[in-house]
């Protein structure tokens, strides 16, 4: 994409209109008061009428109520019950009308606007009218339970806004006049959007509503406010409770407001946003990387602490809550799936000695057994700390106070250790441990060998000392020798598990509650009285995490308020006064942040400009769908899956050292080398291991990727790439950034060199040589081809030494009796090479004129007394032979294709008479018997074989090491060389693919012909339907051609080739070390997910008008890695779902699309899950081991 002006509208006018006539659709629930076209009166009408419907039937029951007829719950019931047949009868309506009528289909479009077509309305009641008033529900079920969930809201709602009612809780009658009237439009806005039509919600999780769950949003809130003023009614004597109510009587009102600015959450969103909250900060849990796993983990969890309440001793209680918050705090899906791949790997072996042993089980019980041991060491020591430990009461000299200070050590200790692993303290100060001028493994990996023995020394303590002590502290504590309730099951439940799942942070929580019970002495003060020690880490819990998200909140807000002034490139007209309007209104700015904060919702700028809002709760990981089921895959795809592997062991070792700082489950970070870009996301956290997901951004250079991947290089350079003689402790330059370098990863990846070939692909001697060095690659090429045949080698033990097999042999070394036609090399020249010229070498194939003739292929008959036209009869072997060959397999008629005709003339095409192998084991190299059919004439191959390098030949045979005979292989070899039946095949299918590669032109080629031939497109010639009719022999051609142009290239850069050695040597290396093909083949990407050392591909820049060639190199290079600012990417990402889904501005030139060098913008969207975002590769949940 281009860069554009910052003054670009944030949305044009067609979608200005549409999002003019969505949003007061959206803030009423459903009412189109707003058309693009000019439509009757009564369409209105009948809209407000249906809207005002709900409020109808609750005033007749509000008013009999208010008479004395009717109690409160029977005027509840009359409402719901009047509003229950209403809603049966507009669904049913709706139904009717569309099945009255048969419609015509319209054809579907992608138009997402598709809602502004015009509609033709001949009444108030028609069918048309009807189907644009009541859309109806895709299912039955939906139509039934929908309007009965709208009577069950219209009594409810009448009941919770009876004036009376409202007149006790707050005693003012002006006050009930407010919140009657505006909470019965609140009422009318939730029932509109259910059961009439429902509006499109800013709040969009999910990209399609496939089960029709928007509609229950609404009512859903509504339901929520009335449980608590039932809950009022019928639990007295309860003034929190009372408070509560009064203040969500008031909010009541505001519900339209908060359903239009998208603050309140869907229903899925709610849900799983509800479960990971309850499950990280109530029950110790973690967030997991799939909503399977954390219903699964949530229902489990839960579980645990209502068990715990019901275990009677208080023994039991401790060594339940131990046990149990260490086994859930393991990967325990991980390690059933090993397991059961290793049994069934066990029962497969079993039955199969051959399958070899798999590390991977090994290591698997050796990973149980540590399992198994730490679990038994845990129970031992709380078990004999909770039985014999004497607790005190609030005393500095009891035991739990001396394991606090032990504790507070180990917090210092660790944070020193974690920060000096990354490249600066704090993302400010550069750390003077870390080495500098990191540019290469070697030296890297000789500078971090300190570095690496202290994150060795933090890991034991992480994992092995910290959790022991920090159990010894609870198994102290004097709540657990009291009958338990059910604020210490909570608690210490939460406790116990958070010990295991995330040890830093509840090493953290244990010490800030042991220091502010060190401070406070005083036992009726409500920290010591009212609540236990689990819940104190609980509260502490919640508060270490939202003061962590209200900082990076904090900074977001502020990098995106000055980058739009600051930053010339995203200077708006309107920043100015957005700027004054945010310094005006700081203290409603700050309540938005801290709202957010509570909620745990990501801060939305709107359009990415100082407009905050605060979005709806979602999940960690913002997306709905699946991590790792959708990525924009394309060509580039394939690299990042060769790099994945690699990468995840060096994350391995940099997460387990303290490297990558803080592990929490939704931190984001950034990898960078070369053009590459790599975006890993923490899903899951537990006891030594962390799940990841790697996405890869786009390779392909736009002028927006190019500036923030430019930015990014900057920032990774001023903090890798410092001289010698900087300043210690020097400053970060980039602090503003999203992005905070921490450490570089040694990872196995191909390196990308392209160089330009000129003065080599064009010159006149490299081309020259080209051709005689073809000749010779083919000959490799071919024999190293026939000698590892596996049906060859097979058969050759069955044939023994008879030596006798019915090979034709070549028309050229045979001449034919019949006369030779003297027009051959002028008709090849002149009809076939002609052409195939170089005009166009962009053409994908070349322009062939073909007349049309028949094809004669090889054909087998049956024995036949018959002569047939262009047929060889069988002959009989004379007595000179060595052996007798069977009549039934051997001499059957053979009918040769004809050659091709020249200006209505035949060629002559010789009969090829069965001849015999002079040594025994020439099977081994002989040719595939389809490839030694004749199609070239006879003068040709004649003339062609001059060609042919004999010593060549000789030395490619004396080099094999095939041959497994008692005799010796030199003997063996010098046979085979001998034999001028072998050499003849060797002879014609060699100068026959060279004749379909270059023709017998003795010009010299062409750069654009190289390029063509290597790109798979031949000349047309009339060996050409020989070649491809034999796929396999092609592709020997095509590679033996691809080798002799990397040939040629070496030659011209390090030298010429001396001997037939050093260049049997480069045949063997491009054999075993290369790949040599184009980019666009399927080879290509098996060669690079094999780890081919090296990759070779030829092209042509249409723009610079070079030829140039691509070499991938694989080996281990340095990838630098930052995190991210986790709140910028989830505000970005809340206002990209928000801009598509909602306001569909999927304009690809958008203001909030833009480069944004502090934001780092474009990239962040390109990460987004599709098909919002377009990573064009996104792995699979990756478990990362943690020791």
């Amino acid at each position: 994409m281009r860069r554009m002006s910052p003054n670009v509208p944030l949305l044009n006018d067609y979608k200005q209109d549409f999002f003019l006539k969505r949003f007061p659709q959206t803030v009423l629930g459903g009412p189109r008061l707003k058309l693009g076209f000019c439509a009757p009166p009564y369409i209105y009408v009948n809209q407000i009428i249906l809207f005002l419907m709900p409020w109808l039937w609750g005033g007749i029951g509000t008013l009999l109520y208010q008479l004395g007829i009717l109690e409160d719950y029977h005027t509840a019931a009359l409402s719901g019950g009047l509003m229950l047949f209403t809603a049966l009868v507009i669904q049913f309506t709706s139904l009717y009308a569309r099945n009255k009528f048969v419609v015509v289909e319209r054809m579907l479009t992608t138009d997402i606007l598709a809602e502004e077509d015009e509609h033709e309305f001949t009444s108030c009641a028609s069918a048309e009218t009807i189907k644009f008033l009541i859309p109806g529900k895709k299912y039955i079920a939906n139509t039934v339970f929908h309007s009965v969930l709208a009577g069950v809201v219209c009594g409810l709602g009448t009941w919770y806004l009876l004036p009376n009612r409202i007149t006790l809780l707050y005693g003012s009658m002006g006050g009930t006049a407010v919140l009657f009237v505006f909470g019965w439009l609140t009422l009318c806005i939730g029932e509109y959007s259910l059961i009439v039509n429902t509006a499109t919600e800013t709040a969009t999780f999910q990209t399609q509503d496939i089960y029709e769950i928007t509609p229950l949003m609404r009512p859903l809130y509504i339901f929520f406010f009335v449980s608590v003023d039932l809950a009022h009614r019928f639990m007295l004597n309860m003034p929190a409770l009372e408070q509560m109510n009064q203040i969500l009587h008031i909010l009541f009102i505001f519900l339209p407001f908060l359903w239009a600015l998208g603050t309140l959450p869907p229903p899925d969103a709610l849900l799983f946003w509800a479960m990971e909250q309850v499950l990280e900060f109530g029950l110790g849990g973690s967030p997991m990387s799939s909503h399977q796993r954390l219903l699964a983990m949530f229902i489990i969890s839960a579980g645990a602490a209502v068990t715990s309440y019901f275990i009677p001793s208080t023994l039991g209680v401790v060594l339940f809550m131990t046990g149990l918050g260490f086994l859930l705090s393991l990967n325990l899906s991980e390690m059933g799936f090993v397991f059961k791949q290793s049994v069934i790997r066990h029962k497969v072996r079993t039955k199969s000695e051959a399958l070899p042993t798999g590390q991977e089980t090994q290591f698997t019980w050796k990973e149980c057994v540590f399992y198994f041991t730490v679990l038994v060491l845990a129970l031992l020591e709380t078990s004999l700390l909770h039985h014999f430990a004497d607790f005190s009461q609030i005393s500095k000299r009891n035991p739990q106070a001396i394991v606090g200070y032990i504790l507070m050590i180990l917090v210092i200790i660790l944070w020193i250790l974690r920060e000096i692993q990354s490249v600066y303290i704090f993302g400010i100060f550069r750390n003077p441990f870390y080495p500098r001028d990191v540019q290469t493994v070697t030296v890297f990996l000789e500078k971090q060998t300190r570095l690496m023995k202290i994150g060795v020394v933090r890991r034991i303590l992480l994992t092995l000392v910290s959790p022991f002590a920090m159990i010894a502290f609870l198994s102290l504590d004097s709540s657990l020798q009291r009958l338990h309730s059910v604020a210490v099951s909570i608690g210490f439940t939460r406790a116990f598990r958070m010990v295991w799942q995330n040890t830093e942070n509840a090493l953290l929580e244990t010490v800030t509650v042991s220091v502010i019970h060190s401070l406070i002495f005083s036992k009726d003060l409500w920290w010591n009285k009212s609540l236990n020690t689990g819940i104190r880490l609980l509260l502490v819990g919640i508060v270490r995490d939202r003061l962590i998200q209200f900082i990076s909140k904090l900074q977001f807000a502020v990098t995106v308020l000055l980058a739009s002034w600051m930053e010339e490139k995203q200077r708006r007209k309107s920043t100015a006064t957005l700027c004054i309007l945010n310094i005006v209104f700081s203290p409603f700015v700050l309540l938005f942040i801290v709202f957010s904060t509570v909620l745990s919702s990501p801060l939305l700028p709107l359009f990415t400009l100082p407009v905050f809002l605060v979005g709806f709760p979602r999940p960690i990981r913002s997306w709905p769908g699946a991590v790792g089921t959708a990525a924009c895959m394309c060509a580039d795809t394939v690299y990042y899956c060769q790099m994945v592997p690699s990468l995840a062991a060096a994350l391995q070792s940099a997460m387990a050292g303290g490297s990558l700082g803080l592990l929490l489950p939704g931190s984001h970070y950034l990898g960078r080398f070369q053009d590459r870009l790599i975006w890993i996301m923490i899903l899951e956290r537990g006891y030594t291991y962390c799940c990841i997901n790697i996405k890869g951004l786009e390779l392909q250079e736009t002028s927006c990727h190019t500036a923030e991947a430019r930015r990014v290089d900057e920032v990774f350079e001023g903090a890798f790439e410092q001289e010698e003689y900087a300043r210690i402790c020097s400053p970060n330059e980039h602090f503003g950034n999203i992005l905070t370098p921490y450490t570089v990863l040694p990872v196995k990846v191909y390196s990308d060199a392209r160089n330009v070939l000129s003065g080599i692909i064009d010159s006149h001697e490299n081309l020259k040589e080209f051709k005689e060095d073809l000749v010779k690659v083919l000959v490799w090429t071919l024999v190293q081809y026939c000698s590892r045949r596996p049906s060859v080698q097979e058969n050759a033990h069955e044939t023994g030494n008879t030596g006798e097999v019915p090979l034709p042999v070549p028309s050229a070394l045979n001449p034919s009796p019949q006369p030779q036609c003297p027009e051959d090399i002028d008709s090849l020249n002149s009809e076939t090479l002609d052409e195939w010229s170089d005009d166009n070498i962009f053409d994908d194939e070349p322009t062939i004129k073909r007349k049309k003739e028949e094809k004669d292929q090889l054909k087998v008959l049956p024995d036949t007394n018959l002569p047939l036209p262009g047929s060889v009869e069988s002959w009989e072997v004379n007595d000179n032979s060595t052996g007798k060959v069977p009549d039934n397999s051997l001499y059957k008629a053979v009918i040769l294709g004809y050659p091709t005709t020249d200006k209505g003339k035949q060629e002559d095409m010789a009969y090829i008479p069965l001849m015999e192998f002079s040594c025994s084991h020439s099977h081994l190299l002989s040719l595939p018997e389809e490839w030694r059919a004749n199609c070239l004439p006879t003068s040709k191959m004649k003339e062609m074989s001059s060609l042919f390098p004999e010593d060549w030949y000789h030395f490619v045979l004396k080099q094999l090491e095939c041959f497994h005979s008692e005799e010796k292989a030199s003997n063996v070899q010098e046979e085979i060389a001998k034999d001028k039946v072998l050499r003849d095949f060797y002879i014609h299918v060699v100068m026959t693919c060279y004749f379909s590669l270059f023709g017998i032109d003795s010009m010299t080629p062409s750069p654009g012909h190289i390029l063509r031939v290597y790109n798979g497109v031949l000349p047309w010639s009339v060996a050409l339907d020989w070649l491809m009719e034999k796929p396999e022999l092609f592709q020997l051609a095509l590679k033996a051609f691809r080798y002799t142009l990397k040939l040629m290239i070496d030659k011209a850069s390090l030298g010429p080739v001396e001997n037939f050695k050093e260049l049997t040597n480069c045949l063997e290396e491009y054999e075993s070390d290369w790949y040599i093909g184009l980019v666009s083949e399927e080879k290509w990407k098996e060669a690079v997910l094999q780890e081919k050392p090296y990759l070779f591909s030829l092209g042509y820049d249409p723009n610079m008008g070079v030829y140039t060639g691509r070499v991938l190199t694989l080996q281990e290079l340095l990838i630098q890695v930052g995190k991210l600012n986790a709140e910028a990417v989830r505000g970005q990402w809340a206002n990209l779902s928000w801009e598509l889904l909602y306001a569909t501005n999927d304009d690809e030139e958008r203001y909030s699309i833009q480069a944004h060098p502090l934001l780092l913008r474009n990239l962040t969207v390109q990460a987004a899950d599709p098909p919002l975002g377009y990573p064009i590769y996104s792995s699979k949940p990756l478990h990362i081991h943690l020791y």
